[in-house]
């Protein structure tokens, strides 16, 4: 019973680590066609989440060297994370609204 209970522990505090570590980073959200923000900054290791908002389908992406990613298609309500682990700028797009940009700029 004692290893049960310290299994869920350590469960809970990974949770409420992972839960805090989100809190440090920033959240984006995508809403009549604009991202919500024109430029975030986060530090390396921290992360953005991108949350839909519009009734419609969105594919944010960014192809910044060392910096890219691709979230696919997201659909209304949907929001995906992305971790930033190096220094840098990255441009940051929608593949379907090439009008929604914006900025992330990590640091150190």
């Amino acid at each position: 019973m004692v290893r049960v209970a310290t299994v869920i522990s350590m469960a809970m505090a990974m949770a409420l680590t992972a839960a805090v570590a989100h809190a440090e980073g920033a959240t984006v959200y995508q809403e009549d066609k604009k991202f919500s923000e024109p430029e975030v900054t986060i530090k390396a290791g921290q992360s953005v989440v991108f949350a839909n908002k519009d009734p419609f389908t969105h594919n944010v992406y960014s192809k910044t060297a060392g910096m890219s990613f691709d979230l696919r298609t997201q659909k209304s309500g949907e929001s995906s994370e992305v971790k930033f682990d190096h220094t840098g700028e990255s441009e940051v797009q929608c593949a379907i609204h090439p009008q929604m940009k914006m900025k992330i700029k990590v640091t150190e």
